[in-house]
């Protein structure tokens, strides 16, 4: 089934009439729109795509199965008389909703003007964007290759006295040269003992011998995103830095190694420890250690504990344990990759090595 067609389906079953949809990877997921300003009305036999005059024209292009709605021009950026007026012409009682991404306007929008009743769910369509269709992974793969290719890249340029923004605009220009998007979404770049801060900002700092240099990043291919992590030492690195990575990398092995169709996340989060379950580090591992990758950059399935979603064969996921030791740095190797019934077939090519520059 399309990705509409289970919609369809899943309204059929609930009983909804018509569903509502703002949040913008489940717009493209479900009509392909690749712009902003977009939102969708579903009932059981019509689709519209609701926007304003910046978007009606490439919403014509590139959905041509929709009734484009001016919300501008017909109401005046009202989404409640937006709503109301379609519900009505298609005898919509009931109506689904995003409860995750609903403004407060928007809801009092929709309670003083939509004679329906409202009905709130959660992850519908994140749970059908978490198994991938063929176009889709050939998409993320393609996103893949090119961080790695741009890991390889930024390896010429990482060395004493550069900064962490710096080396984070030249990765950025690195993976666009090498065919990604140019819309970025963002990268964490850190060095020496500000590497144990998970999703730590770069800064000013400039790198020093001797440093850890964390790079947690990826670009966007077609709208689909890759997201991978590695570390490197710039110089000669010290035992305890050899240590940390080599438990590290294991971690990440071992995740690997339990990831396939059927099993939980929480198994696979188990398989995550047992480098470091009876070593001083062990207080140091993050509980959250992998999550779906597609339109956006976390999304469901998830690996850590407490996570008992079960993963379904094509799912795409990261694996990435890691160890985190304030004060004095930290080491994580993500991976991304997709799951199969026998396994984890990994689409980042860059090295597990410890990498010294």
């Amino acid at each position: 089934m399309t990705r509409i067609e289970q919609l369809r389906s899943y309204m059929e079953q609930e009983g909804l009439k018509g569903f509502y949809i703002a949040k913008p990877a489940n717009v493209r997921c479900i009509s392909g729109f690749t712009g902003e300003d977009s939102f969708l009305f579903i009932t059981e036999d019509r689709q519209y795509f609701i926007t304003d005059p910046r978007y009606t024209e490439q919403a014509a292009l590139e959905c041509p199965d929709y009734e484009v709605v001016d919300w501008r021009t017909k109401s005046g950026y009202n989404m409640g008389l937006t709503v109301k007026r379609l519900a009505g012409e298609n005898g919509v009682k009931r109506i689904g909703f995003e409860e995750d991404y609903l403004t407060y306007r928007i809801w009092k929008a929709f309670e003083e003007d939509v004679d329906a009743e409202l009905v709130p769910t959660s992850n519908i369509i994140e749970g059908f964007r978490s198994v991938k269709t063929p176009e889709e992974i050939w998409k993320l793969t393609v996103a893949c290759d090119i961080a790695s290719r741009a890991f390889e890249k930024i390896l010429k340029d990482i060395r004493v006295g550069i900064t962490e923004k710096e080396i984070a605009s030249m990765l950025m220009h690195h993976m666009v040269t090498e065919g990604a998007d140019t819309k970025p979404y963002g990268g964490i770049v850190l060095s020496g003992a500000r590497t144990s801060l998970l999703h730590g900002i770069p800064g000013n700092k400039a790198i020093e011998y001797g440093d850890f240099v964390l790079l947690d990043y990826g670009c966007q291919y077609q709208g689909y995103l890759s997201d991978m992590t590695r570390v490197v030492v710039v110089g000669k690195a010290s035992e305890r830095q050899r240590e940390v990575y080599r438990l590290c990398r294991q971690m990440t092995e071992d995740t690997e190694d339990a990831v396939r169709a059927g099993v939980t996340g929480t198994a696979c989060y188990e398989a995550s420890l047992r480098a470091i379950r009876d070593t001083e580090y062990f207080p140091y591992h993050y509980r959250g250690i992998g999550h779906g990758v597609g339109l956006f950059v976390h999304e469901l399935p998830n690996l850590g504990s407490g996570c008992d979603n079960v993963l379904a064969k094509d799912s795409v996921l990261t694996v990435e344990p890691g160890i985190y030791i304030p004060e004095w740095g930290g080491v994580r190797i993500e991976d991304q990759g997709i799951v199969t019934k026998d396994g984890y077939k990994n689409l980042i090519g860059a090295t597990h090595e410890l990498i010294e520059l």
